[in-house]
């Protein structure tokens, strides 16, 4: 039966991901801030207020490898994850689009700080590369997906385990409410930058959250359901390697 159901979700993994490539539009402003956008001083103060939980990241990495070397494996594999993730476009209202975030698994398995670094890189090469979103903007737009999101699965995980909940039911909405909450975190940043005429901060706020609600919320629940895929590959593949990396970031991830 396990063995069947593991079959069952990487079929269904791979079907996701091949239909959100089979629609990603060719041209559309997404959910990543696009290079030039923000107004100058805005594009500096989310580049300075996410520059710490980079260089936090940092150090987290560098204590997670000196202990156990083994695990750079599975960070390049939720690196990898998220930027395959992040990079599936589909059109969304007005000539926007969404797309799953993909850093609810590598917080579950390493922190919300260590994706804040692989968040970032993910940001980075996805600018270079495929001019999804930019350079001037990665501050902005590390917050949302790097740093907000990452932190709220990290959160919701720990909230559900602590209160007896189920684990698959954790890692679900985990990964579903940080799909969430970047999206959330990006309407407020460009309502800031760009407040209504009428109605401010909060007009802006509500329309910009509309424009990626109707297709960013199934989104949300699909990427939930394959966050729980590929966490059940995980276990059933690598779970020695899974539950030795809970382990350490119950313990802080403290060195000998």
């Amino acid at each position: 039966m396990e063995g069947r159901w593991n079959r069952f979700g990487s079929v269904a993994a791979i079907a996701f991901l091949l239909y959100f490539l089979l629609n990603a539009p060719q041209e559309a402003h997404a959910m990543h801030i696009a290079e030039g956008f923000l107004p100058v001083g805005w594009a500096i103060f989310w580049w300075v207020l996410y520059l710490p939980f980079f260089i936090l990241g940092l150090l987290q990495i560098k204590r997670i490898t000196k202990e156990k070397p083994e695990a750079k494996l599975l960070l390049g594999l939720v690196g990898a994850f998220a930027f395959v993730l992040s990079a599936l476009k589909i059109p969304s209202v007005t000539g926007s689009s969404s797309h799953p975030t993909g850093t609810g698994l590598g917080s579950l398995l390493f922190g919300p700080l260590t994706m804040s670094v692989l968040g970032g890189l993910v940001l980075f090469f996805q600018a270079i590369l495929l001019a999804h979103g930019g350079l001037t903007t990665l501050g902005a737009n590390g917050i949302s997906m790097a740093v907000a999101g990452p932190f709220v699965a990290y959160g919701v995980y720990q909230l559900i385990m602590r209160s007896g909940g189920n684990q698959k039911v954790a890692i679900f909405l985990a990964a579903a409410l940080a799909d969430l909450m970047t999206y959330v975190v990006t309407s407020l940043q460009l309502a800031l930058a760009f407040p209504a005429a009428n109605g401010g901060i909060f007009a802006a706020f509500v329309k910009f959250a509309g424009i990626f609600a109707l297709t960013q919320v199934p989104l949300a629940i699909s990427e939930g359901l394959l966050t729980v895929l590929v966490w059940n590959w995980l276990q059933s593949y690598n779970r020695s390697e899974v539950e030795q990396l809970m382990l350490m970031r119950k313990g802080g991830y403290r060195t000998r």
